[in-house]
């Protein structure tokens, strides 16, 4: 093999080439950031990003809100559950 030809370098070329395209479309399929050759990385970032967050995070406190009025809920059923009878007898009888 003449390794001082031209088909040699294009092949070099080639291979440098399509090995960069490969690990390129890797990164962009995982989620790594894209390195582009003029101005570093490309963030793939999305645009909506911020409204994204901020209705996730109204929707979290939400959910804590509800958790915690549950709890509050199961508290007291557990206390009705282990009480003896009479004592919550009695508890009802002083509501009415």
């Amino acid at each position: 093999m003449n390794f001082g030809g031209p088909f040699f370098v294009l092949a070099i070329i080639a291979m440098s080439t399509l090995g960069w395209m490969f690990t390129t479309w890797v990164r962009a399929r995982h989620g790594y950031p894209v390195e582009n050759e003029w101005t570093g990385t490309v963030d793939r970032t999305d645009g909506d990003a911020g409204r994204k967050i901020d209705l996730l995070s109204g929707e979290n406190e939400k959910l804590v809100g509800r958790i915690s009025r549950l709890e509050e809920r199961i508290a007291v059923l557990e206390r009705i559950a282990t009480d003896p009878a009479v004592r919550t007898a009695r508890a009802i009888e002083e509501l009415r």
